[in-house]
């Protein structure tokens, strides 16, 4: 048995992505467990990520309240670039702001439960595609900062959907994209100032996950309704684990404190 607090699971790229779950200070190989009996308990118990204080409710992922309302890593920004406001002197944390929005930034195409376009810091494009479940993408642009990314970003979701099918992605309903061929016909109607940020010479990257069974139907596991989570590991995507009794969304339990048997 380990039992520890939830983060979300550490991915490598290989074939296929290779998955680790963090249990407190514990790393546990998942990739060894596909095909295995296997079981999470909730033990009631939720830890801020950030502060450490024991709280009622998870907020922003893994934070408590106070933390929630002063971090800039849950402003809302973060899940709005275009909004960053870093420049303005307003961020709820400078130093933190300056080494996570004002440096270089990707804006890619991703094929998760369709086309798609996103945004991540420059060199961890491979963590990002793989926690959205994509199944192949290409970076497009490299620009100076998260507000230029964020601009980019919107401009581009006038005709690109910005957001994954969850269920979808799942179920593995999602057919091969030409990503290069879509990259170069929104070039076509780049904005004049994003154009020096365009990447011409990128290749797609097809990323392969760890699955024995895709389900036909996806129910969604909650720690909250049941503490106890069990049934036979059929694979990894995303930030999901794939159950014989359905599936469960490892990121959204940031900071609760599991119980992990085989």
């Amino acid at each position: 048995m380990t039992v520890g607090t939830l983060k979300k699971m550490h991915v490598t790229l290989a074939n296929p992505v290779e998955y680790a779950l963090p249990i407190g200070e514990q790393l546990i190989q998942l990739n060894a467990y596909i095909g295995q009996f296997i079981s999470l308990e909730f033990t009631g118990i939720i830890e801020c990520t950030s502060c450490g204080v024991v709280t009622k409710k998870s907020y922003a992922q893994g934070h408590c309240f106070n933390c929630m309302q002063r971090k800039a890593s849950c402003d809302l920004c973060i899940m709005k670039p275009e909004l960053c406001h870093h420049h303005k002197g307003t961020c709820r944390e400078p130093e933190w702001g300056l080494h996570n929005c004002m440096t270089k930034h990707t804006v890619y195409l991703a094929n998760s439960s369709g086309l798609k376009v996103g945004i991540t810091h420059r060199y961890k494009e491979h963590t990002r595609w793989i926690d959205q479940g994509a199944i192949e993408a290409i970076e497009i642009a490299e620009v100076p900062s998260r507000l230029t990314s964020g601009k980019l970003e919107v401009f581009i979701a006038q005709s690109v959907a910005d957001k994954t099918n969850w269920r979808k992605m799942l179920k593995n309903e999602t057919e091969h994209i030409d990503l290069v061929a879509a990259r170069d016909d929104i070039f076509k109607s780049f904005p004049k100032e994003f154009i020096e940020y365009q990447l011409t010479d990128t290749e797609m990257t097809s990323i392969e996950y760890p699955v024995l069974e895709y389900p036909t139907k996806v129910t969604s596991l909650n720690f909250d309704k049941t503490p106890l989570i069990e049934g036979t590991l059929k694979g990894i995507k995303g930030q999901y684990l794939i159950l014989d009794s359905g599936v469960l969304n490892i990121r959204k339990f940031t900071g609760y404190k599991i119980s992990f048997n085989d």
